[in-house]
């Protein structure tokens, strides 16, 4: 009896003091608040989305301590500003495609996804196990940043067109809403590459502004509408096989949380990482068959296209690997990691999906 009454007494002990204990260590951690500037319209619950579950999961990891407001394109800086607000301190983080500010550091491409590079999969491989983490943010760290990994919404289409593209000439002048490496990519082949944010896309293609835009895929080309003012709808996006979305941290707020907070903010930013992937790939095969439904043409690029702009994206990155310190001392390591990872995956991964394919096609 004594025993037991003693067990009982340490029991209750033992909760009375993490009752005390949990008030008390969340009473010795600071109210932090925090702005999040995303590159996204609101009307985009994927990719917007992920930014708003991303800051809620942050809030809930610190019994609401710790709270990042989410704000849409546009409401604070434009959508392609969201680099320098970080930088300067003007908002605390923010939520964004880093290929945007290629101009600034040709090296950030490697963070986004370079042209006919990783796949999703491959690419969080060389991130988080491959020395891509350390590579790329030792390069944001100049610009007073820090970058962390908070999704990706996979290998994307290849944009829609008002004219077929049936040869390489037909890409000669095309007015095109592309950023980034792809833009420069295409230039060789005379292609005019135009980079404007989601929200103004559609009112160029309609008024004709431009001949041509990509966006991501089908889920979000929908909602924006881009099917209705053009018809043909082109595959693969080879310039984004894996569209890496990050989150850029000011420096000095970062050293200034707590570590619980960092911890938090990058379980968060991982568990996005999963999640916005995946809701991509359950959302995009419905929207695909409503596009074609409403009279989108689906297009694959002919493979003379494909060939061209292969060997256009060997030859820009060899030329920036050779003008940018930066570039080059990131794509060296990329490219020794590539060529192993592309070996493993061409035996498993390519061996076993070229299979179900065919076969799934052959019993339809």
């Amino acid at each position: 009896m004594k025993r037991r009454g003693f067990l009982k007494q340490a029991a209750t002990g033992a909760v009375a003091a993490a009752t005390i204990a949990s008030p008390a260590i969340a009473q010795a951690l600071p109210a932090v608040r925090w702005r999040m500037q995303t590159s996204w319209p609101k009307s985009l619950d994927t990719i917007h989305g992920s930014a708003e579950a991303l800051c809620q999961r942050v809030e809930q990891l610190t019994d609401g301590k710790f709270s990042v407001r989410c704000f849409a394109a546009g409401e604070i800086v434009p959508p392609l500003q969201v680099l320098d607000a970080v930088k300067a301190n003007a908002v605390e983080c923010g939520h964004t495609l880093t290929s945007f500010y290629i101009g600034k550091n040709l090296a950030y491409a490697f963070d986004a996804g370079i042209a006919f590079g990783l796949n999703t999969r491959q690419q969080n491989a060389w991130m988080y196990y491959g020395g891509g983490k350390e590579l790329i943010q030792e390069l944001f760290k100049k610009d007073n940043v820090l970058p962390v990994v908070c999704g990706n919404v996979g290998v994307q289409m290849g944009g829609w067109y008002r004219k077929e593209i049936k040869t390489v000439e037909d890409l000669n002048g095309l007015k095109f809403r592309i950023g980034g490496l792809g833009g420069m990519i295409l230039a060789k082949l005379g292609v005019v590459p135009q980079q404007i944010g989601a929200g103004d896309i559609y009112p160029s293609l309609e008024r004709g502004t431009i001949d041509a835009a990509e966006w991501i895929g089908p889920y979000d080309d929908e909602k924006l509408g881009l099917h209705k003012v053009a018809k043909y709808y082109y595959y693969p996006g080879w310039w984004e096989g894996s569209a890496q979305i990050t989150t850029l941290v000011n420096l000095q707020q970062w050293e200034a949380l707590p570590p619980l907070y960092r911890a938090a903010f990058e379980t968060a930013c991982n568990e996005q990482n999963v999640l916005m992937v995946a809701k991509y790939d359950a959302k995009n095969p419905e929207a695909l068959r409503r596009l074609v439904a409403q009279g989108a043409e689906l297009r694959q690029f002919p493979r003379p296209v494909m060939e061209a702009c292969y060997k256009a994206t060997e030859q820009t990155i060899e030329e920036l690997a050779a003008k940018s310190a930066d570039f080059k001392k990131i794509y060296e390591a990329w490219k020794k990691f590539i060529a192993e990872s592309n070996l493993w995956f061409r035996v498993a991964e390519n061996g076993l999906d070229s299979f179900r394919y065919a076969m799934s096609a052959r019993q339809k």
